[in-house]
């Protein structure tokens, strides 16, 4: 029990010894942590946008007016495990759409002597990665007239999730790298200005771990408190955030449940307690060991 108060102890010195470099790298920690935070926020948020569009994503066959043609070509949809739904639509559904998306200029259809418009299949595709290959598919088979599909919003939505991913990926090691090297800059510089006191401690007997120990907690509560205050800062910067986006984009699709920073929260403290254990470990244990050798 009094190795342990010992160790507190050492360990509040620690930090009210050199408390401006500990402010500092808490600071430093709160920003870095709170960018890896709104960056996993942000790729969270963009791959559940990309996925509900889509999901909505679909390719219009426009088929030949025959009961076999239709089920030939709704046959082969069906075939591919990339499609999630196919369904028929026929002359007269069609019509009454186009009725129903004109309003109050239905009255012009009624005009027309004939329904114009051919009936076609209607898929959807699980990614928009497939949809090209589909829509290349289907318009080589003869029963198929004509094929509709958002093609370029296909390719873009591509564009955009492998753009966000390599993006996340070069923020998140930027991110952790600047973490780790202030937390080891931090426990070094409090390890050397101790180093007399160091060398008289190994030199009556006090083993490595002893030694150690106080300068590794150092660096675990520097790393807690610093990711702890950035997920605080997350909590009310992200409600915020989606407020806003809300207000002046209804139609944008969003994780608006805030129970998502906590996950997030959640792995930052965790990250937060390995980088600064990681780092105080290898400062101070890095020195201890040249101070041993040289006893």
């Amino acid at each position: 029990m009094g190795i342990f108060r010992y160790m507190m102890r050492d360990t509040w010195r620690l930090l009210s010894r050199h408390s401006g470099l500990s402010l500092l790298t808490i600071v430093t920690s709160v920003a870095v942590f709170f960018l890896v935070g709104a960056t996993i926020l942000f790729v969270l948020n963009t791959r559940y946008l990309v996925e509900a569009v889509e999901g909505d994503l679909t390719i219009q066959a426009y088929v030949r007016d025959s009961e076999e043609a239709l089920e030939a070509v709704a046959r082969k949809a069906s075939s591919y495990d990339s499609v999630s739904s196919v369904r028929v639509v026929t002359s007269g559904e069609a019509l009454e759409r186009l009725k129903a998306r004109l309003g109050k200029l239905a009255e012009a259809v009624a005009l027309l002597d004939e329904n114009p418009l051919p009936p076609s299949v209607e898929i959807q595709v699980k990614r928009a990665s497939f949809a090209t290959v589909i829509a290349r598919e289907l318009i080589a088979m003869p029963e198929v007239e004509e094929v509709v599909y958002a093609g370029a919003v296909a390719e873009r939505l591509q564009s955009i999730s492998y753009f966000v991913a390599r993006l996340s990926m070069v923020v998140l090691v930027v991110s952790l790298a600047s973490a780790t090297l202030v937390l080891f800059n931090t426990i070094r510089i409090g390890v050397y200005a101790r180093k007399e006191e160091i060398s008289k401690m190994l030199l009556v007997g006090a083993t490595r771990n002893f030694v150690v120990f106080p300068y590794v907690l150092q660096g675990v509560i520097l790393g807690t408190v610093g990711a702890a205050l950035a997920v605080l800062l997350l909590w009310f910067s992200y409600g915020m955030a989606i407020t806003a986006l809300e207000r002046s984009l209804p139609f944008l699709r969003l994780l608006t449940d805030r129970i998502i920073v906590l996950r997030v929260g959640a792995v930052l403290v965790l990250a937060g307690v390995s980088v600064g254990w990681i780092c105080s470990w290898l400062a101070a244990s890095s020195f201890v060991r040249q101070a041993s050798r040289s006893i």
